[in-house]
Parts: structure tokens; C-alpha cells; sequence
């Protein structure tokens, strides 16, 4: 059976940039670190929650 995957990315997270990098800590944890396919998946999902819920730097580069 195929599944087709969405190709936009939804983000909707009540959660601190600091309470996402600390489940991102904890999936390295449990890994040993090597992260298998669907830990990879996991592991960009948060990136992007993460990215979303920091704190925006005023100073544009």
C-alpha cells in the first residue's frame, strides 16, 4: 500500500524552543546516536518545531 506524503509542513506547537530541544536531546539519547529512518523523520520534524518556536534574533544577517 502507498502513501502519498504532503510536501507542505505544518507546525503547530504550544511548546518553548527549550522544551523541543530537550525531546531532541532525549531522541539522540535513545538512539546511542544513530538515528534510523524514522528517527530521522522524528528528529526534522522537531528541528522545524524547534526553529518555529525560537525566539527571533532582531538583528537580521
Amino acid at each position: 500500500m502507498l502513501h502519498s506524503m504532503s510536501t507542505t509542513v505544518e507546525i503547530a506547537s504550544d511548546r518553548s524552543a527549550d522544551e523541543v530541544n530537550e525531546e531532541i536531546r532525549a531522541l539522540w539519547r535513545r538512539s546511542g546516536g544513530t538515528l534510523s529512518g524514522e528517527q530521522r523523520e522524528e528528529y526534522q520534524r522537531l528541528v522545524l518545531e524547534w526553529a518555529a518556536a525560537a525566539p527571533q534574533s532582531e538583528k537580521a544577517a
